[in-house]
């Protein structure tokens, strides 16, 4: 029994490895009406958050003055919804940081000893419409590798933070031997997972009820990722988008972080113009170390802890207003790229927010959230309690279903946000 055990885990060690492949489309199906007119969505964290004097409105309903923050993004009153007052139930201040781990999944306790993630809003969504694309998601990071994509059964899908190795992998074709090789590794992958559920079934009959639950979980996830390298050798035989654009360069100082939110905004816009993906999940950069903004001398990371401070909130504010600009930028970016008779923005759920409700406090209540685009009902505050909020993954469940997944329930929801309304069907 333990040589059989021992044999198993081996093998699962091998296919750990394998989710390094690209995951992409089945062979092509007749149109569906969701496919006819794609949605798409963009979740974007600033692990940092965003000082809520200057995010938030005082008022709220639809005729509320914009705030500094969104004075930024006057030009689209219309396309957005500012939301305060929601929060994730089981976070607190001791592990907000931590926090951003929860940030697409809403579940409790993330940093605390024995914290297990759930999977997150845009793995929940590429399970549903991940195929009807060559990439069924991209996670994007402006630093490290760290980024809000969770799998099912709660590990962290590593994020890319070089916007040239990304255009490549969108957009560079290799020659015909790349293809051939990456068709072999595929099969080679395919041949492993026979392997694995081969010493699977062997050993099933020997576990107890709670390790056969946990191995048939196991098998699932082989069964879904065998799916997934039938559609990426599809997609590996068919060409790559061509687009009007020079590859990017990596910023190598990791204090530029507007430099780099700007790049992965140009290359999110690229992706989803040339329908590469659908969904993109974003990590915004947070040095500790001054970014290149005139009449900014501290890192990011102290700012956001400002204490209070006259000096630092002056800094902190003249870092996210330039933050917004990029947000502006995006929005206006996918606005005027037709499609049909729409817009890429109309067509895509633009969610920005933080794990973070203020960041020198820690405090993970009153979660700044701006929801653009996605042909929602926008040009409005929604303020709720922050005392007694619906839960943040009340929206998602809004989120989910603009998509055109039918799903009530995400997370730790209790039903749909109220008061966010489609504006077209």
């Amino acid at each position: 029994m333990t040589h059989a055990r021992r044999s198993f885990l081996r093998g699962a060690g091998i296919t750990l490895a394998l989710p390094l492949l690209n995951a992409d489309a089945d062979e092509p199906t007749p149109l569906s009406d969701a496919e006819r007119t794609p949605r798409r969505m963009i979740c974007i964290c600033a692990p940092l958050g965003l000082h809520p004097d200057n995010f938030f409105p005082t008022e709220h309903g639809t005729d509320y003055t914009l705030s500094p923050y969104l004075e930024i993004l006057g030009d689209y009153r219309d396309e957005f919804t500012v939301i305060s007052g929601l929060s994730h139930a089981g976070m607190g201040s001791s592990f907000a940081h931590q926090a951003s781990a929860s940030f697409l999944t809403g579940a409790p306790n993330a940093g605390r000893p024995g914290f297990r993630n759930t999977i997150s809003l845009d793995q929940f969504c590429a399970d549903h419409i991940g195929a009807q694309t060559r990439f069924p998601s991209l996670s994007l990071s402006g630093e490290g590798t760290g980024g809000l994509s969770w799998t099912r059964t709660g590990a962290l899908i590593a994020a890319d933070n070089s916007p040239s190795r990304v255009f490549a992998r969108l957009f560079v074709n290799g020659d015909d031997s790349d293809v051939q090789e990456k068709l072999r590794r595929i099969e080679d992958g395919r041949s492993i997972l026979d392997d694995v559920r081969e010493q699977a079934s062997s050993v099933r009959s020997q576990l107890g009820r709670e390790d056969r639950e946990k191995l048939d979980e196991y098998l699932t996830s082989l069964r879904e990722l065998e799916q997934r390298m039938v559609n990426d050798a599809s997609w590996a035989r068919k060409p790559k988008p061509q687009v009007d654009a020079e590859p990017p360069t990596d910023i190598p100082n990791a204090a530029d972080i507007i430099g780099r939110t700007r790049l992965l905004f140009e290359l999110s816009h690229l992706a989803l113009q040339t329908d590469s993906t659908r969904l993109i999940t974003i990590m915004l950069a947070g040095s500790s170390f001054a970014p290149p903004i005139d009449g900014v001398t501290l890192g990011h990371h102290d700012l956001s802890h400002h204490g209070k401070d006259p000096g630092k909130l002056a800094q902190l504010k003249i870092v996210e207003l330039e933050t917004m600009k990029t947000v502006r930028d995006l929005l206006a970016s996918l606005q005027q790229s037709q499609e049909g008779d729409s817009n890429l923005l109309d067509r895509t759920t633009v969610f920005l927010g933080s794990n973070l409700g203020d960041g020198s406090s820690h405090s993970t209540k009153n979660l700044p959230v701006l929801l653009a685009g996605g042909d929602f009902q926008h040009g409005q505050h929604l303020a709720f309690d922050p005392d007694n909020p619906p839960p943040l993954c009340n929206l998602y469940v809004n989120m989910i279903q603009r998509l055109g997944i039918e799903a009530d329930t995400f997370g730790t929801s209790t039903s749909t946000l109220t008061g966010l309304e489609f504006r077209n069907s």
